[in-house]
């Protein structure tokens, strides 16, 4: 064990023996990075600052909290908005006047929407979305484009398959768990691909109560496939759910569908809305979303007031500085630096994703290997990396300079050891995971 991160390191071995998995967030999880590298724990925040639990301080240039943090950490304004509301009592037996004014908000920002509901996390707004649709229409089954978190309707596609979601982003989410009676209500097709759409439609006629997917994630749509699908599911008598938990308020002033110029009749937001502080908003048209009262969709949690008190304070300072522009330049600036360096250092790699959701990826052998290596080297020079960078408005032109760099340096490290046989030798820690699996 590296001396210099000894807490952070034994507080996972600790964490092994009370929490399964480690951790609450796949994402999170230290093997994705590197297990016995990744620091995984932080005692503070501030802008684009972490300090573990060591005292090491690093620019974060990774996950950005997995993308909740649109803003940056411990931003004074949202921050100081939630201490307000603290102070003048999170929870009470009556409702918080907040969720009426974020809900005029939203239905602003989208004219298209009439009605709003909220929960806390991403994974069940998408449960409440799927429940008011099925809900709607009266029926089971939901076609679906990418991922949308946890839940049974989600992980349903895999009961019985081999791996439906292994072509959705996360390989090896083992559907345990999830009644054997939902095999067959959870039906994927691929993005850009209207034609498994057209078919799934065709062999579930007047089954199919919803048609769920990303607008955008890691590449656009191709001219008319959006519109297609809507055309497509108001044919069939579906309702369309726009899940834009990720692109939602990266790529413009409210969901990305605003820029891509097609609208849905459900759309969900969560992370970037709230700025680290728990919120999820289920959006739609009122003759889909008054189906919700035919439905039982409560919890008491959904009504206390810093949720939606952090919504309106992100989304003002959002809107007031236009932190898409930020977002957009940070992260066309690192994937152009990521390929500039791999071609200076004679390394394969390929970079995509929407400039606020951008990634790379090793195209030579282990590549889990190699990004392994390239976290360690970058905790070296302070910085928290992987091969995701998701922009803060807090990250400055110095921090992406510097960071591209340390890059630069790293990749040339590795380059050289790729050349000696030396990677596994120089490796602190473990290859990076892929996907789901059991952590040991």
């Amino acid at each position: 064990m590296n001396s210099k991160f000894s807490k952070s390191l034994s507080a996972q071995e600790e964490a092994k023996k009370r929490i399964p998995g480690m951790c609450q967030l796949l994402s999170k999880r230290p093997d994705m990075f590197s297990q016995g590298v990744w620091p995984a724990y932080y005692s503070k925040a501030s802008g684009s600052k972490v300090w573990d639990l060591d005292g090491n301080e690093y620019t974060d240039m990774s996950i950005s909290g997995i993308g909740a943090c649109v803003l940056g950490y411990n931003d004074p304004d949202v921050d100081g908005a939630v201490i307000n509301a603290i102070k003048n009592g999170v929870a009470s037996s009556l409702n918080c006047y907040e969720e009426i004014e974020l809900a005029e908000l939203f239905c602003e920002i989208h004219p298209w929407a009439d009605m709003v509901r909220y929960a806390r996390t991403g994974g069940e707004s998408m449960t409440v979305a799927v429940r008011i649709a099925r809900a709607a229409t009266g029926r089971d089954k939901i076609a679906f484009c990418g991922y949308h978190g946890w839940h049974d309707w989600y992980l349903a596609a895999n009961v019985g398959t081999d791996n439906a979601l292994g072509e959705h982003l996360i390989p090896g989410l083992e559907p345990a768990g999830v009644p054997s009676q939902l095999s067959g209500t959870a039906l994927p097709f691929g993005y850009n691909k209207p034609e498994e759409l057209e078919k799934i439609l065709a062999e579930n006629k007047g089954e199919i109560a919803a048609i769920v997917m990303e607008p955008i994630r890691n590449i656009d749509p191709e001219p008319g496939f959006l519109e297609k699908v809507k055309q497509m599911a108001h044919e069939a008598g579906a309702v369309l759910v726009y899940d834009e938990i990720s692109a939602g308020f990266r790529i413009c002033v409210g969901g990305s569908h605003l820029k891509l110029g097609c609208e849905p009749d459900i759309a969900v937001f969560s992370k970037a809305i709230g700025n680290g502080y728990p919120i999820g908003v289920i959006m739609g048209r009122q003759s889909v979303m008054e189906a919700a009262q035919k439905t039982f969709i409560s919890s008491t949690n959904w009504t206390e007031r810093s949720g939606p008190t952090a919504a309106l304070a992100t989304i003002k300072k959002y809107r007031d500085n236009n932190v898409h522009e930020h977002l957009l330049s940070m992260g066309k600036a690192v994937q152009q630096g990521w390929e500039k360096a791999a071609e200076n250092q004679g390394l394969k790699v390929h970079s995509g994703g929407i400039y606020p959701l951008s990634h790379f990826a090793f195209e030579m052998d282990e590549p889990l290997a190699l990004k392994a290596l390239f976290v360690q080297f970058m905790r070296d020079r302070g910085f928290l990396a992987s091969n995701i960078y998701y922009p803060m408005f807090a990250h400055t032109e110095d921090d992406v300079e510097r960071y591209l760099a340390a890059t630069e340096e790293c990749f040339g490290l590795i380059a050289e050891a790729i050349k000696a046989g030396k990677v596994h030798d120089l490796m602190e820690g473990k290859a990076s995971g892929s996907g789901f699996k059991r952590i040991t």
